[in-house]
């Protein structure tokens, strides 16, 4: 489902003219870690804030538990910050 975000208005300021961004998003670690990609995000120009819909959410969750079914596995590369 895509969101109409034509006329949404910002859940944290209030403003109108949010845009939406596709996001990636890791979750777990390790052996666990599922990384979700191509995630629908609300993001508003006036005040900067980032956020998901519930629905988007929902989702999300669905995928998180039904990962071995949906996933493909990949190689990445991971890098440690120090």
């Amino acid at each position: 489902m895509k969101p109409d975000l034509k006329n949404h208005v910002c859940d944290v300021c209030g403003k109108s003219g949010t845009k939406m961004r596709r996001v990636a998003r890791s979750y777990g670690r390790g052996s666990d870690l599922l990384v979700i990609e191509n995630i629908p995000a609300v993001n508003c120009p006036h005040c900067g804030q980032s956020y998901f819909t519930a629905e988007v959410m929902r989702q999300v969750e669905k995928i998180k538990l039904h990962r071995r079914g949906l996933a493909v596995r990949r190689p990445v590369a991971v890098a440690a910050y120090a």
